[in-house]
C-alpha cells in the first residue's frame, strides 16, 4: 500500500495536480482577497528618482504646493487608494520572411614540380599517383527558409486596483487583481505598473497605456483550460525530443 501511494506521489508533477484532484466534483476555489504586497511574488518597484527638493512654504496662503484644487481631490493619490484601470489592447501583426541561399566551391592542389622528385613520387608511393593532382575537393550547399506570422489579439478589461507604493518623485505603483468564476471555469486578471497622478482622469480611471513597466496577465483554470492544455508528459517530450 505504501509503495502504491509513493508511486502515485512521484507521478504527480507538483502541487498543481494535487490542487486539481482536490477540485474534482466542484468548481475551482477562488483566491481569498488579500493585501497585494503580502504576495510571495511581490517586489517593490525601484526606479531612478530625481533629487528631493524641499517644498517652499508660502505664508498666509491657502494654496498647498502640489494641489490641483482648493477642495479635496477624489482621485487616488495615496497608498491604499483605489483606481480603476482600463485595458484596451488591439494588437495585429502580419510578418513574412523568405530566404534562399546557395554556394558552390571547388579546390584542387598539385605538385607538378618538386625539386625533380615529381617523377619518383609515383614509384615510391603508388603507381596511380599523379603529382599534378594530389588533392581535389569540391562542395555545394543550398538553404531555403520560409516563415510567416499572423496574429490578432484583442483584450478589453476594466478592473479596480490598489495603490501599493508612493515613489519619491510622486509617481504611484498600482496592482490590480480580479477573479471571475463562471460554472467550472475561473478567469484570473492581473495588472500592475507605475502611473503619474496627473494621468488619472476625473472619474478616477487610468488607461493601460499610461502605465510604465506594465504587466498585464489574463488567464484562468478549470475544465476548459485543462482540455486546452497539453499533458505534462507531452510538454516534457516537446522540450527534450530533438526531432
Amino acid at each position: 500500500m505504501r509503495r502504491a501511494v509513493l508511486a502515485l506521489v512521484l507521478l504527480l508533477p507538483g502541487c498543481g495536480s494535487l490542487t486539481r484532484l482536490s477540485e474534482i466534483g466542484r468548481p475551482p476555489a477562488m483566491t481569498p482577497s488579500s493585501d497585494p504586497t503580502a504576495d510571495p511574488g511581490y517586489r517593490p518597484i525601484s526606479l531612478p528618482m530625481p533629487r528631493p527638493q524641499a517644498a517652499p512654504v508660502e505664508e498666509n496662503s491657502l494654496w498647498r504646493t502640489g494641489s490641483r484644487a482648493f477642495f479635496k481631490d477624489q482621485r487616488a493619490a495615496a497608498v491604499g487608494d483605489i483606481v480603476t484601470i482600463l485595458v484596451n489592447i488591439t494588437d495585429a501583426a502580419d510578418l513574412k520572411n523568405q530566404s534562399n541561399e546557395g554556394r558552390t566551391g571547388q579546390e584542387s592542389l598539385g605538385l607538378p614540380n618538386l625539386l625533380g622528385f615529381e617523377a619518383t613520387l609515383p614509384k615510391m608511393l603508388a603507381k596511380a599517383l599523379n603529382a599534378k593532382e594530389l588533392i581535389s575537393a569540391n562542395s555545394a550547399g543550398n538553404a531555403t527558409g520560409t516563415g510567416a506570422i499572423k496574429r490578432n489579439e484583442t483584450v478589453t478589461l476594466r478592473l479596480a486596483g490598489v495603490i501599493t507604493q508612493a515613489l519619491p518623485n510622486g509617481n504611484l505603483a498600482v496592482a490590480a487583481r480580479q477573479e471571475v468564476r463562471v460554472n467550472s471555469e475561473l478567469r484570473e486578471l492581473q495588472v500592475s505598473g507605475v502611473l503619474r497622478p496627473q494621468d488619472i482622469g476625473s472619474d478616477n480611471t487610468v488607461r493601460h497605456d499610461r502605465l510604465a513597466e506594465a504587466r498585464i496577465a489574463y488567464g484562468g483554470r478549470g475544465q476548459i483550460s485543462d482540455m486546452q492544455r497539453p499533458r505534462y508528459g507531452q510538454q516534457l517530450l516537446d522540450v527534450l525530443l530533438p526531432f
